[in-house]
């Protein structure tokens, strides 16, 4: 498999099979959240919900685009995600892993709305921080920026939830006149065609975009364990022309040696000449090769080191172009370095179409069981009253619109922190704080306060102990 001995073949197959695992895990416990009302209000039978939730799950990863797990694959710096030691890279890998794996099986069988996402983004920051308390740390094992980004998302994403159902709810009581919409417990076995349709269709958007965001992060963990253990064959876009790259490394080149470094802050010299060098670099080690396949060793992974340290690079000299005058650039110089660096990212910010494929049936065939626990507690135990349709509409479209803007922004999200405070919040437009179930809500608040601290704790241990046992 990729040319590894038939060891390092085994390894993969089980770690892929893992991040699979994850991933069908994550149907059956983070998708029940998007199947909870149409089932709870039988606007749909449970078999077909699950059905027709597996197959948006299934579309949403397929087509949802890879920044969110490009956004996933970030939070490592490069220097953990391909270590020289490819068992320490294997200790990494199966850390995060079985972390996840573990924390999603405990809270699904109590049956807790919690976060897969929270989870898998817990357990890389506890083998990030588990790398700093190494005999020989690393300065940076995680990507600091890119992890603040990320827990203001998870931080912020269900109190927009919950305040946003409070105002939809709002809006419908005021422009919707029919008595039926707001029923609690209705007598009748299917809710009226119109509303059902509307449950349908808003369980339906919030299926598609929570496999476009959710089942993002598996692609990311896939790419993870790809890149950590055969960075030689996947650190770089296969298909991507070398030639190309080296193009463009030169017409970048051209623009930053016109800066007259003269008279700048010493800083800003530093970073045009790191800038010069690491282009130079790239056209060096690609040569005149007409495939990255071709490139020895791990040249692959220091080319995108290259593309990283020049992004970077990049971005910081068109900020100091608008806050210093002594930099000074062209529009067409500023667009061509935009240009350049947006080609840059292609070669590095890409994922397999197997990836994807493997994924998505994942992530479908995991939403079609395991449902009944979280619909319960989502349907029942989160308000005094059951939910109404209105309420199941309210809190579906809150829900996927949220998820389908961080999914825009590449942020990852999560769907049963999102949906349940958007049940929430309908259960207090409806009658007032009062009307919560504040022992369920308390579990969901524990949860989610908990599952961070306790995922970074595990998955740190467990490689600090994986990684002394593998040597």
């Amino acid at each position: 498999m990729f040319g590894l001995s038939l060891e390092m073949s085994l390894i993969l197959a089980i770690c892929l099979i893992a991040a699979c695992a994850f991933e069908f895990i994550n149907g059956f416990h983070d998708t029940a959240n998007a199947v909870a009302t149409v089932i709870y209000t039988k606007s749909m039978k449970p078999s077909w919900a699950v059905i027709w939730s597996g197959l948006w799950n299934f579309i949403g990863v397929y087509v949802g685009g890879i920044a969110v797990a490009m956004g996933i694959v970030k939070l490592l710096s490069n220097t953990v995600l391909v270590d020289p030691n490819v068992y320490h890279s294997i200790a990494m890998i199966l850390a995060l892993i079985i972390t996840a794996i573990i924390w999603n099986l405990g809270t699904w069988y109590f049956g807790i709305p919690c976060s897969s996402s929270h989870t898998l983004i817990g357990s890389i920051f506890g083998v990030g921080i588990a790398y700093l308390l190494l005999p020989d740390a690393i300065a940076n094992p995680l990507n600091w920026g890119k992890v603040k980004d990320v827990g203001l998302s998870l931080f912020i994403s269900p109190m927009v939830g919950f305040g946003l159902a409070i105002g939809v709810m709002a809006l419908f009581k005021k422009y919707v006149k029919k008595d039926s919409f707001f029923e609690e417990d209705p007598k009748r076995k299917h809710p009226p065609i119109g509303v059902r349709a509307t449950l349908i269709g808003t369980s339906t958007l919030l299926s598609f975009f929570h496999g476009s965001n959710d089942g993002q992060k598996g692609v990311g963990l896939v790419m993870i364990i790809l890149i950590a253990l055969i960075p030689a064959k996947f650190a770089l876009d296969p298909h991507k022309s070398p030639a190309m790259l080296s193009d463009r490394a030169i017409q970048m080149e051209l623009v930053i040696s016109k800066f007259d470094t003269t008279g700048i802050a010493i800083e800003d010299k530093q970073k045009c000449d790191l800038l010069k060098g690491k282009l130079t670099h790239i056209r060096t080690v690609l040569g005149n090769s007409t495939s990255f396949d071709s490139l020895k060793g791990n040249a692959n992974f220091s080319v995108r080191k290259d593309i990283i340290a020049v992004s970077e690079g990049v971005d910081y000299l068109l900020i100091r172009n608008i806050d210093q005058e002594e930099i000074k650039l062209s529009d067409e110089d500023r667009k061509t370095l935009k240009k350049g660096v947006h080609y840059f990212k292609s070669y590095i910010e890409y994922s397999p179409w197997w990836v994807i494929l493997m994924i998505s049936i994942s992530l479908g065939l995991g939403t079609m069981i395991g449902w009944k626990r979280i619909v319960v507690t989502v349907g029942e135990k989160i308000g005094k009253t059951p939910l109404s349709y209105a309420q199941g509409a309210s809190a579906n479209l809150v829900a996927a619109a949220t998820i389908g803007l961080s999914t825009g922004f590449g942020l990852p999200v999560s769907t049963t922190h999102v949906l349940s405070s958007g049940v929430a919040g309908t259960m207090v437009a409806k009658k007032g704080i009062k009307n919560l179930r504040m022992k369920t809500v308390k579990n969901i608040l524990i949860a989610w306060l908990v599952t961070l601290p306790v995922t970074i704790v595990m998955a740190g241990s467990l490689f600090l102990l994986l990684r002394w046992l593998m040597g």
